[in-house]
């Protein structure tokens, strides 16, 4: 199942929620935004809708860096003098090299480093333990460990905090639910679906 159809299936346990708790205008349309992201969540272990959404482009952070280093180097070649001509130059080759290894999954983890770093500086919960699930997520495989009972059990503590401080009545289920959506949506037992989820990791890498 791709991006698209996740966050439709995970807004629309979003909207079901909100007319069950009777929640007014502004509750429905944050309960059917916690879905909707929530179910999108799993996927930050592959550059897909989300992770692209949260991170800067590998790309352009990339040439950027790039630009940088050569204006180092033709600045140190030009102003310096001596070794430390040859000092800025040398500065400028390794940067550059640096910069090849700049993926949209290495951002992704500098991200997870950036949020968890803000929640432990704003003394929020949820936001360093969602930073921690990102960096998790930046580090494993695709559809394991984000795609199973242990991301469930994780991302339970997540929504847990995170509807503590908005104090939003079903945010939690929104935000579970949503989340569970997305892999029920990439088993096996649906058609459109090659490869299943490693639910039991690290227990068992069996698909289901």
């Amino acid at each position: 199942m791709n991006g698209t159809a996740h966050m439709t299936v995970g807004a629309a346990v979003g909207f079901i929620i909100a007319q069950t708790y009777g929640a007014d205008a502004v509750d429905t349309a944050s309960l059917v935004a916690a879905g909707g992201v929530a179910a999108l969540i799993p996927d930050l272990d592959v550059n897909g809708k989300l992770s692209n959404k949260v991170t800067f482009s590998s790309k352009m952070v990339r040439s950027a860096v790039q630009v940088v280093a050569l204006l180092v180097m033709l600045y140190s070649y030009l102003e310096g003098s001596g070794n430390e001509r040859w000092l800025g130059i040398g500065y400028g080759v390794v940067v550059l090299i640096f910069s090849t290894f700049i993926t949209q999954r290495r951002m992704l983890t500098i991200t997870g480093i950036g949020i968890a770093a803000c929640g432990f500086q704003l003394d929020t919960s949820w936001m360093w333990l969602m930073g921690i699930y990102v960096i998790i997520a930046s580090l494993v495989s695709h559809r394991t460990y984000t795609h199973s009972l242990l991301g469930i059990i994780y991302f339970y503590f997540v929504a847990l905090a995170f509807q503590d401080a908005v104090g939003v009545d079903g945010l939690f289920q929104a935000s579970m639910i949503g989340y569970i959506s997305h892999l029920i949506g990439d088993m096996k037992f649906l058609p459109f679906n090659k490869k299943g989820v490693k639910l039991f990791l690290p227990i068992s890498s069996k698909e289901i």
